[in-house]
């Protein structure tokens, strides 16, 4: 039975996650509403990332086994006819048997977008964190050199979580600024639930002078929750792309 890969860019705004819920919109239903709607048949579509309520995508992977005789411009082409505006396919690949599109990752990139000025955005509002106090990217840098490595992200997993395994290997990490926007990007094999916007919200501190920027290293060590800053708001991440070998 073929097993078929999508590329998936969508607005998480109006969506509470990837995951299926019970009575709440995801994309994972969206995704699977969408393929039943073409074939009459339910299939369970895994996400290579379980995006948080609010959280957007670029280049979220998701697979599915289905014998169904169309080619990748087919599905692509009916798949977005049947999905919402917020959510669209980039590319369809007929793939291997072997493939899974959350245990043959090998990496993820994802980036955090804040806005750093004193007015509220009108139209990135949506797509960014409002930050209005200056920041320090220098010091804000710094901090997230320590993040490099592999490493127990204990104190940057929020709980509940099923995860028993809190080692990444976080091997980029780099801040950007373009006028009064910044971009830190983070690439790693995996994340735990909500560690990117955890440390994105303890590096708001440093930036803001509440932290010192060697103080990341103390809260790794720590492998508590409460070591750390406040947790970044959704709409400022996304998931900008999944790799595999």
């Amino acid at each position: 039975m073929p097993t078929i890969k999508l590329t998936l860019e969508y607005d998480g705004t109006a969506y509470a996650g990837w995951q299926r819920q019970p009575d709440q919109p995801t994309i994972q239903e969206a995704v699977e509403t969408a393929i039943f709607g073409i074939t009459q048949v339910h299939v369970p579509v895994i996400g290579a990332g379980r995006t948080d309520a609010g959280v957007h995508a670029l280049g979220q992977v998701a697979s599915f086994r289905l014998d169904r005789e169309m080619t990748p411009r087919e599905w692509t082409r009916a798949l977005n006819a049947h999905l919402p505006e917020h959510i669209v396919v980039r590319s369809v690949e007929l793939m291997p048997d072997t493939f899974h599109a959350r245990h043959s990752a090998i990496g993820k990139l994802y980036e955090y977008r804040i806005l750093n000025r004193p007015e509220r955005p009108a139209i990135e509002r949506e797509y960014c964190w409002h930050v209005h106090q200056p920041l320090a990217d220098q010091a804000m840098t710094e901090a997230g050199m320590a993040l490099i490595g592999s490493q127990d992200f204990s104190s940057f997993q929020t709980q509940p979580t099923d995860n028993d395994d809190p080692i990444c290997h976080l091997q980029r990490f780099t801040l950007h600024r373009e006028g009064d926007r910044l971009r830190i990007e983070f690439y790693a094999d995996r994340f735990l639930k909500q560690m990117i916007r955890s440390i994105v919200g303890t590096l708001l501190e440093v930036g803001l002078g509440k932290r010192p920027a060697d103080s990341l290293t103390a809260i790794l060590k720590a492998r508590n929750r409460s070591a750390a800053g406040k947790t970044a708001p959704p709409q400022g991440l996304f998931l900008v792309r999944v790799d595999y070998g």
